[in-house]
């Protein structure tokens, strides 16, 4: 049918092109045009459907006409709208790239806001379930990780000053964990490239919450340190990001003035941990399977002592 559908159009598309019908031609043939390029099932987007009962349009997937009006996609729009409320979905999100970034006016206009934005595409959403949005919020978290790389041997660890700091703290090397890396490949990551010393990741430490963090758009922040064993010794640190790297007794480290609060603690919590067993002080990383998805993610807790066997 659809094929049967196209070639009629196509046939009056020709007829109204002719030289003889040219007082009609200009509209007739733009018309014509415009069914021809209206993605398939006239008058509706496709998108997936999640197991939520929303769904997602991707515009730069679904066939649209690089030139398309707001009008046009408006229209378009519309009528999915209708079509998608009367199948009783709950949710529209709307994937816009920035080439097409004129049919996020149009799709305002028929109430869609702005969840986020990410490099080349923004996301907007518009709630048709009953009652207020359900709808979950973009995230609102940065996590930054630290690593302490300890030499068990002599009770020295790995520090820095950051060179673009208004007060040059020693603390430990770290930076923000990339979108899917682990914590602690973020700690062995961060440390190589300010420090260039070889490290593995142990366990973790501590995690600091703060809010309103003027360093992250005024978002929430998580920084987590870990504990990490050294695999080299030598430092060859980054000049554009430190001032100065140094191995530094851990006694004095905990004592120092020149520090910040957090490291001053973690410290001491290492100290602790050199003087009575790092199992005191860690919280190990377990891998499990996800019991949804199939995949796996990391718990991390203090290890639990090995189960007694039964008495005979």
């Amino acid at each position: 049918m659809a094929a049967f559908s196209f070639k009629l159009v196509s046939l009056a598309a020709g007829r109204l092109c002719r030289p003889g019908l040219a007082p009609l031609r200009a509209l007739s043939c733009a018309a014509a045009r415009r069914q021809l390029h209206r993605p398939e099932g006239s008058g509706a987007l496709t998108g997936k459907v999640d197991r939520f009962g929303g769904v997602t349009v991707n515009l730069a997937d679904i066939g649209l006409p690089a030139d398309i009006s707001e009008s046009s996609f408006s229209n378009l729009l519309r009528d999915s709208l209708a079509r998608w409320r009367a199948e009783g979905k709950v949710a529209v999100w709307l994937h816009v790239p920035i080439s097409l970034s004129r049919c996020a006016a149009a799709a305002a206009a028929h109430g869609f806001t702005f969840h986020h934005a990410k490099q080349e595409r923004a996301v907007l959403a518009l709630w048709l379930g009953e009652g207020e949005s359900r709808l979950p919020g973009f995230a609102t978290h940065q996590v930054g990780v630290a690593g302490a790389v300890v030499d068990e041997s002599n009770g020295n660890v790995l520090v820095v000053q950051d060179k673009n700091k208004t007060k040059n703290a020693w603390k430990f090397p770290g930076g923000l964990s990339d979108p899917g890396e682990n914590i602690g490949a973020t700690a062995v990551r961060e440390v190589f490239e300010e420090t260039g010393v070889h490290s593995e990741f142990r366990s973790l430490l501590s995690v600091r919450q703060q809010h309103n963090h003027p360093g992250a758009f005024g978002m929430s922040d998580m920084y987590i340190i870990c504990r990490l064993s050294p695999l080299s010794y030598h430092i060859n640190f980054c000049t554009q990001e430190c001032l100065r790297c140094e191995w530094l007794p851990l006694a004095e480290l905990a004592a120092t003035s020149q520090t910040t609060p957090i490291t001053a603690r973690v410290a001491r919590l290492l100290l602790h941990g050199l003087e009575h067993g790092f199992d005191s002080i860690d919280l190990a990383m377990e891998e499990l399977p996800a019991v949804y998805s199939g995949m796996f993610y990391q718990l991390y807790h203090r290890q639990l002592p090995p189960p007694q066997k039964p008495s005979l």
